[in-house]
């Protein structure tokens, strides 16, 4: 049986797509594992960043829900001490920073304190908005214990607040306090169902 030219393309093109599909198919088999691997550590490693391994003992990558309110889906990472609830980490975004979405991660205790806040991800100006991040500044800090309480003075110092700003650069705090204190009221009127 003999083949035309344009037959013989026809097959040679099909042989290759068929070992082409067969090796990323191998590839990703062989990788899959590893890549929900390296996904599984990276995020312990955030949610560590906001809350001692040693104030909960729940695998805390698996005990999560998603709440929506006020138009944006949070992710809530519950952090458990022999079964009973010790903090929420829950993920935030706002859309007020000067260069676009900050992503948030904050941390808060049942007993109604901020444990910690990071920033996860942002596009503010370097060596003037970047001052959120924790190798940058100690800016982040200024959350760390504080209660939830007198929310109303959550805001930055030129808005009547107590939180500095940073010298050119207001919108990119005012943005995570505002952000950071929304959250803040959301854990106050969900807490039940968090930890139901």
């Amino acid at each position: 049986m003999s083949f035309t030219p344009p037959t013989l393309a026809a097959l040679r093109i099909g042989l290759f797509s068929f070992i082409i599909v067969g090796l990323v198919s191998v590839v990703y088999h062989g990788t899959k594992d590893k890549i929900a691997d390296n996904e599984r550590r990276a995020l312990l490693h955030s949610l560590q960043s906001v809350i001692d391994k040693r104030l909960y003992d729940n695998d805390l990558a698996n005990d999560k829900i998603q709440l929506n309110a006020n138009g944006q889906t949070h992710t809530i990472y519950r952090a458990r001490q022999a079964g009973k609830p010790i903090a929420a980490i829950i993920t935030s975004t706002t859309t007020q920073g000067y260069n676009g979405d900050i992503d948030l991660l904050i941390a808060i205790n049942v007993s109604g304190t901020i444990n910690a806040v990071r920033v996860l991800n942002h596009r503010e100006t370097p060596s003037l908005g970047d001052a959120i991040e924790l190798k940058k500044s100690d800016w982040i800090l200024s959350f760390s214990k504080l209660a939830l309480q007198n929310l109303d003075q959550w805001a930055v110092k030129r808005d009547g607040g107590n939180f500095d700003q940073f010298t050119g650069a207001t919108i990119t705090p005012r943005a995570i306090v505002n952000e950071v204190k929304n959250t803040a009221l959301f854990f106050q009127q969900h807490q039940h169902e968090i930890f139901q």
